[in-house]
C-alpha cells in the first residue's frame, strides 16, 4: 500500500494489537487486508500456525473490526483507503464478533479452570451486553446462572441462534493452555486428563464444533503449535489447517518490499544516514529469512514484523542511528518461554542432541509433522516440526528425505545457542560470561584472538576430565562454535547463511566455515574481523590425518572468504584467517593465515 504524506509521520505501530487504534490515531500499518477474499473463500473454520512475534494477533484484530456488525459506521474511516476498502466483499460487518485470547488468562496449571471460567465469563458477559439489542430480551440475565467456561460459550450460542443471528469466532494462542502444561514435565499427566475423554478442554472445543451447526458461522484459530489441536482432534475436527499453504505465506509478517516501502515512507521525515539497500543489508540477516510454505521457496522470504518495526522505532527515534542492540529485549523473553518447552537432557540423547545437530552442521532433515500428539513431542521429526512451528528453524528445501531447515537468522540464532549453551551448563560444561566477554573484546579491537580459543579448550578438558572422553569429544564443535557465535560484537555469517551449495545443498565441506563479521554500525571501534574454519578429529588421529586436515582447511578457508565477500562488509578492520583443528580435547592446530 502507497501511504499518503501528511505533515507529520505517521506513528509506528511497535508492539500495537489493537488495530483500531492503530488505524484511528495516525500509525503505519502494512496493508494486509488483500487476503480477506481468500480467507473467506478457504474453510469457514481456518486454523494457522505462526511463531511468536509476527503479527497475529493484530491480524486477528483487523478481521474483527472488519466483520463486526456494531462497527459498520466506521467502515470508512477503517478500511476505505486501504485494498479492501476498495473491493469489499458482502460479509463485511454482518457477524456477531466473540473474541477469546487463551494468553489472558495465564499462570501454572494449578487454578487454571477456574481463571478460564472468569475469564469465559467476563468476556461472554461483554458479548452479549454488546449484542443485548439483538439476542433475546434478557440475555445477560442468563450469564450469571452458567457455572464453566464450556457453559458460558454454550449459553452465548445458543442466545445467537434463538435470534437468528450468526458468530465468527475468533481464538487467539488457542494452545496457550499446552505451553503452560509442557513447560512443567510433571503436570503432563494434567495436560492429557483435560484434553482427552471428559476434560474441561476437550469438553469446550466440543462447543465450539457443535456450534459450527448452529451460530458460529466463521472460526479463526491461531497459536503457535500444532499440538493441542491434535489431542482434540477426535472432539474437535472441523478445522482446516492453512498454515502452509502457499496462498497465506504472507497473512503475517512483512515481505522486503513492504519493508523497502516503509523506509522509504520514514525517510521523507527523518534524517537517515543510510540508504534503504543498506539498511536492509543490515537487517536482513537478524530479521529475515522465514518461508512457511515448501511451495514459496521461490518467493523472497518473509521478515518477522515485530523485530522489523523494533529496528525502524529505534532508527527514526535516534535520528538514523543504528540500534544498541539489533535483537528486541521481547523477543529475547518470548523466545526464552520457547526454550522452557524444549526438555533438556542431560545425556543429550533427545531434544539437544537435535539442536546440537542443528549448531553443528547448519541444517537438518526431517519430515514435517503437520499435527503430532503430547506424549511425542520429543520424537525426532515432531521436534524438529516443533522447532519450525515455533520460528526457530525454517524451510529451506526438500529431500526425497523430507525437508530441509536451518535457522533463519541472527536474532533466532541467538536463541538457539543460548539454548545449546544452557544444557551444557546442565552438563557442567560452561564458560564464565566475564571472562568470555573479556577474551572475545581482546579480540575485537586487540586482535589477540588465541587466549580465547585457549579459554575454551582448557574448558573442554575440564570437563573431559570428569566425563567420559568419547561424549566429551561430541562436545568439541558445538560449544566451540556456540561461544564463538555468542556476541554482540559480530554478526556470524556461516557458508550456508551465504548460500555456498554443492550439488547435494549442503556446503563446500568440512564442520563449520564462520566470517565474524564485525558490527561496525554499533561498534565502529571495532579493528580485527575473523574468518575461521574448524575441524574436528578424533583424539586417535595421526599426525599425517592432523596435517591432511589443516591442508584442506587452508584450501576451505580462501574459497569462502571470497564467497562471502568479506572485504565488502570488514570496513577498517584486519581481517584474521584463522584454521582450528581439534585433535580430541586438544587443539592441535591454531593458525593465521597470512
Amino acid at each position: 500500500m502507497q501511504q499518503q504524506m501528511t505533515d507529520k509521520p505517521k506513528r509506528i505501530p511497535y508492539g500495537m494489537q489493537n488495530w483500531e487504534d492503530v488505524r484511528l490515531n495516525h500509525y503505519y500499518y502494512v496493508d494486509k487486508t488483500r487476503f480477506i477474499p481468500e480467507i473467506e473463500t478457504a474453510n469457514n473454520f481456518f486454523f494457522f500456525i505462526r511463531p511468536r512475534r509476527f503479527g497475529k494477533s493484530l491480524l486477528l484484530n483487523m478481521l474483527r473490526q472488519y466483520y463486526d456488525l456494531r462497527k459498520a459506521n466506521l467502515f470508512d474511516r477503517l478500511f476505505g483507503d486501504l485494498w479492501i476498502g476498495q473491493h469489499p466483499t458482502p460479509e463485511h460487518n454482518t457477524y456477531l464478533v466473540l473474541h477469546l485470547n487463551f494468553s489472558t488468562f495465564s499462570g501454572s496449571f494449578e487454578g487454571y479452570q477456574e481463571r478460564m471460567d472468569d475469564y469465559c465469563r467476563r468476556t461472554i458477559s461483554v458479548f452479549i451486553d454488546k449484542y443485548a439489542d439483538l439476542l433475546p430480551e434478557g440475555a445477560l440475565d442468563g450469564v450469571r446462572e452458567q457455572k464453566t467456561a464450556t457453559d458460558l460459550l454454550d449459553y452465548a450460542v445458543n442466545m445467537a441462534e434463538k435470534a437468528g443471528q450468526k458468530i465468527y469466532l475468533f481464538i487467539d494462542e488457542y494452545d496457550h493452555f499446552t505451553n503452560i502444561i509442557l513447560s512443567d514435565p510433571g503436570t503432563e499427566r494434567d495436560y492429557k486428563s483435560e484434553t482427552h475423554g471428559a476434560g474441561a478442554f476437550r469438553a469446550f472445543f466440543n462447543v465450539v464444533k457443535s456450534g459450527s451447526d448452529t451460530a458460529i458461522k466463521r472460526l479463526f484459530v491461531t497459536g503457535v503449535s500444532p499440538v493441542t489441536m491434535d489431542d482434540l482432534t477426535s472432539g474437535f475436527n472441523i478445522g482446516t489447517n492453512y498454515t502452509m499453504n502457499p496462498k497465506f505465506n504472507a497473512l503475517v509478517g512483512f515481505t522486503e518490499q513492504e519493508v523497502r516501502q516503509m523506509l522509504d515512507y520514514y525517510r521523507q521525515y527523518f534524517p537517515f544516514k543510510h540508504t534503504t539497500d543498506e539498511l536492509i543489508e543490515i537487517m536482513k540477516p537478524w530479521y529475515d529469512n522465514y518461508c512457511f510454505s515448501v511451495k514459496c521457496l521461490d518467493e523472497p522470504p518473509m521478515y518477522n514484523s515485530d523485530m522489523v518495526l523494533y529496528f525502524v522505532y529505534n532508527y527514526t527515534d535516534s535520528m538514523g542511528r543504528l540500534p544498541d542492540s539489533m535483537l528486541d529485549n521481547n523477543i529475547r523473553t518470548d523466545y526464552g518461554k520457547l526454550r522452557m518447552l524444549i526438555r533438556k537432557d542431560r545425556g543429550f540423547e533427545h531434544d539437544a542432541s537435535v539442536i546440537q545437530h542443528i549448531v553443528e552442521t547448519g541444517e537438518i532433515t526431517a519430515k514435517l509433522k503437520d499435527s503430532f500428539p503430547s506424549e511425542r513431542i520429543t520424537d525426532p521429526d515432531n521436534f524438529v516440526s516443533l522447532l519450525y512451528y515455533f520460528g526457530l528453524i525454517t524451510i529451506v528445501g526438500k529431500s526425497l528425505r523430507g525437508f530441509r531447515f536451518r535457522i533463519p537468522n541472527q536474532t533466532v540464532r541467538e536463541q538457539v545457542y543460548g539454548y545449546l549453551t544452557d544444557t551444557y551448563r546442565d552438563n557442567d560444561l560452561s564458560v564464565e560470561e566475564r571472562i568470555h566477554s573479556h577474551l572475545m573484546e581482546n579480540m575485537a579491537i586487540d586482535g589477540d584472538w588465541r587466549p580465547f580459543f585457549e579459554y575454551i579448550t582448557e574448558t573442554l578438558k575440564r570437563f573431559a576430565a570428569q566425563r567420559d572422553l568419547q561424549k566429551g569429544e561430541a562436545f568439541v564443535h558445538g560449544f566451540t562454535l556456540s561461544q564463538t557465535c555468542m556476541t554482540s560484537l559480530y554478526l556470524p555469517v556461516s557458508e550456508l547463511d551465504a548460500g555456498v551449495r554443492d550439488l547435494s545443498g549442503r556446503g563446500s565441506g568440512g564442520y563449520a566455515d564462520i566470517y565474524l563479521q564485525p558490527m561496525l554500525g554499533i561498534y565502529p571501534d571495532i579493528e580485527h574481523s575473523y574468518v575461521l574454519e574448524l575441524k574436528y578429529l578424533p583424539s586417535k588421529a595421526t599426525d599425517a590425518e592432523v596435517t591432511a586436515a589443516r591442508e584442506k582447511a587452508i584450501r576451505q578457508i580462501t574459497r569462502y572468504a571470497e564467497s562471502v565477500g568479506v572485504e565488502r562488509t570488514a570496513g577498517h578492520t584486519q581481517v584474521h584467517r584463522l584454521v582450528l583443528v581439534w585433535r580430541g580435547m586438544d587443539l592441535a592446530v591454531a593458525e593465521e593465515l597470512t
